[in-house]
């Protein structure tokens, strides 16, 4: 366990003879830096190797990003804004929706319930697991050595190896005036329980298209204001392009290309002026509330890497493809590791970091396992959503790559016209030489759950020729994705 420090003197950050009273061997094998989704998957491989591991969580609540601030509690109130978009549009379908109100408190009520259940399981898991779990604040006093300290209380722990699993926090991107006028932040905008009258977003990332349409959704006069020419540049320009028709059809104004210059407030009209540039037009805005959804960044402050001797890039935790940093006995998983901030490849990299320590700590002549990307997987939980997997177009262009790609709409597809479906189609590319799917994007209806089936197509390598001789029941909306198979098949039968 732990070794307990002298309580420091007054004005002295850490007990100085924590030297003399390091432990002659290290305590643990492994020691995982965070307890959310990436570190529990650590904690739990590494263990599950009969390694001597322990997690340390140092925040005021436990549960991750994902749980507590992410994909959870926002999903939880996309649903309920995606149900009220439904009962409105109730008449389409020849049916009478008697007056209903969002009832912001109630949905965030319900909101709560979920995560506190959800947060609970993580807690039991941790609790519970064959590994320990101590809470409190870790730095590093030497590569193979932390500070623990809770309160008042610190504490020694050593350990042959690390894992960094403390994720992301927000980006503070500078913008004058805008945090003397206050604003919304993707994590306190889920606590939100009044809905503003006319709402600016900043970004157009995942979070802001999010978070923007939610608030529309419940009845938000909604701005989003995007620096780069287009939103969600994970995807390829058609996917951005179709979702921007899509949010701009249900009044949302979307605004690319923006410089944000100045926010204000006062004067004549009440509110939030925003002043902004796009080319040469200075343009203005003025709002009762402001989302600020700029990005995250790795969660490294007080961690004092550099005394483990990591280094870092621009702020950036650099990792190679068996996830350990550039002391070879520290590595990194999740968002704090980057590249692709979700959920199941922040557990796979857990995974794949906890088996390569403790090949390390053992000196195994057992090869590491490397982390592949081929089949990354990113979903935007909007209306319509959009799902990838694999290499996007731009992608394939940048790489040199020889492929063909062709794409099926969704408003010419029978199951998504009876559905009401109206923006959206699949793409598929598949490089030349026998066809092999190589990427594919679906922005559409479902888009989070049809994306699977091309997961597994691509896991097993397969082939346009394949996926377009699989049957598929008909009238589904699974079925639509033989549509860009057929046609990439033809043309490559015909030379």
């Amino acid at each position: 366990m732990p070794t307990r420090l002298p309580r420091p003197a007054n004005g002295e950050a850490f007990s100085p003879q924590w030297q003399s009273l390091k432990p002659a061997l290290p305590e643990f094998d492994v020691v995982i830096i965070g307890g959310g989704s990436a570190g529990y998957a650590a904690a739990r491989t590494a263990s599950a190797l009969d390694a001597r591991t322990a997690v340390i969580e140092g925040g005021a609540e436990v549960g991750g990003l994902c749980i507590l601030r992410g994909c959870m509690p926002s999903k939880s109130l996309l649903e309920s804004a995606h149900r009220w978009h439904d009962i409105n549009r109730a008449r389409e379908f020849g049916l009478v929706a008697k007056a209903v109100e969002v009832d912001m408190k109630c949905v965030q009520a319900r909101k709560r319930h979920l995560i506190g259940g959800f947060a609970d399981y993580r807690r039991k898991q941790l609790r519970r697991g064959k590994f320990t779990f101590l809470r409190g604040r870790a730095s590093f006093l030497d590569a193979h050595t932390l500070l623990l300290e809770q309160g008042r209380v610190q504490e020694i722990v050593t350990a042959s190896a690390f894992i960094l699993a403390t994720g992301s926090v927000i980006t503070h991107v500078p913008v004058p005036g805008l945090w003397e006028a206050g604003c919304l932040t993707s994590d306190t905008a889920l606590e939100a329980e009044r809905v503003p009258k006319r709402l600016a977003v900043l970004g157009g990332g995942v979070i802001a298209v999010e978070l923007g349409q939610f608030f529309a959704r419940v009845g938000a006069k909604t701005t989003i204001l995007q620096r780069s020419k287009r939103i969600v540049r994970n995807y390829d320009p058609d996917v951005s392009l179709e979702l921007e028709r899509a949010l701009k059809a249900e009044n949302i104004d979307v605004r690319t290309g923006v410089k944000l210059l100045e926010v204000r407030t006062g004067g004549k009209k009440k509110g939030k002026k925003i002043i902004f540039k796009r080319g040469a037009k200075r343009e203005e805005i003025v709002v009762d509330e402001i989302l600020y959804a700029l990005g995250r960044k790795p969660a490294l402050e007080g961690l004092n890497l550099e005394k483990a001797g990591v280094t870092l890039a621009e702020g950036q935790l650099k990792t190679n493809d068996t996830m350990a940093t550039t002391v070879p006995h520290i590595f990194a998983a999740g968002d704090v590791a980057g590249p692709h901030e979700v959920v199941h490849i922040a557990i796979q990299q857990g995974e794949w970091a906890a088996r390569n320590a403790v090949r390390h700590l053992r000196a195994s002549k057992e090869p590491p396992d490397r982390f592949d990307y081929r089949l990354k997987t990113l979903v935007t939980f909007t209306d319509p959503e959009i799902a990838s997997v694999g290499l996007t177009e731009t992608e394939a262009t940048a790489q040199g790559l020889e492929f063909l790609s062709a794409k099926y709409p969704f408003n010419d597809h029978g199951k998504a016209q009876i559905g009401g479906y109206e923006f959206g189609f699949v793409k598929l590319l598949a490089e030349k030489s026998r066809g092999e799917i190589i990427g594919a994007e679906i922005i559409g209806p479902h888009a989070s759950d049809l994306i699977h089936e091309l997961i597994a197509v691509m896991r097993y390598r397969g082939t346009v020729q394949e996926l377009a001789a699989m049957p598929h029941y008909h009238p589904t909306l699974a079925e639509i994705v033989t549509y860009p198979a057929e046609e990439i098949a033809e043309i490559l039968a015909k030379g």
